[in-house]
């Protein structure tokens, strides 16, 4: 049992472990191991040319409407804590009226749109509206006549039979 358990333990000759070899050579070159090998193409240094000046301009224009909210915020603040008994229940209304209309425009929105999915699949389905309508006509009247049909064999049924005499002596149908 010993030994089964040291060949189980023991690498078989057609197993191979590989431990990749990690050189370290290119950490000590600094800065140029993170460069590529060859130098950028005339398309990517047309592209940082463009772009760093317009997105050095959108930052800068972002760090100024930052500086000009934050200035108007400190400036507006004792306003809004004076008149916050009328401020805040205008903001609630105006909050809520708002919330009403857009609630109200997605809910028609929806409902065309489902509108709009359902009169597509009737047409892709059988052709368009006025088929499909006298198509259910067609399905109604072949119901109809179905069903007046199985009534009338009920009926004959029905009238075929002896009426049968109960134990009072009446006569049930």
């Amino acid at each position: 049992m010993a030994e089964r358990d040291r060949d189980r333990d023991r690498p078989h000759p057609h197993q191979v472990q590989v431990h990749p070899q990690h050189r370290y050579e290119h950490l000590g070159a600094g800065a140029k191991s993170l460069l590529p090998r060859r130098g950028p193409s005339a398309s990517q240094v047309v592209a940082v040319v463009t772009l760093l000046p317009v997105a050095g301009t959108l930052l800068a224009l972002a760090g100024l409407t930052l500086a000009g909210s934050l200035i108007g915020l400190l400036v507006t603040t004792p306003l809004f804590i004076i008149f916050s008994p009328v401020i805040v229940p205008a903001a609630i209304a105006i909050g809520l009226a708002m919330t009403g209309f857009f609630t109200s425009g997605a809910f028609g929105l929806t409902g065309l749109t489902s509108f709009s999915w359902i009169l597509n699949s009737f047409r892709q389905s059988s052709g368009s509206v006025p088929e499909m309508a006298d198509q259910a006509k067609r399905r109604m009247a072949d119901m109809a006549g179905y069903v007046g049909q199985k009534t009338k064999e009920g009926g004959q049924e029905i009238q075929s039979k002896p009426p049968e005499v109960g134990k009072t002596g009446t006569v049930r149908t």
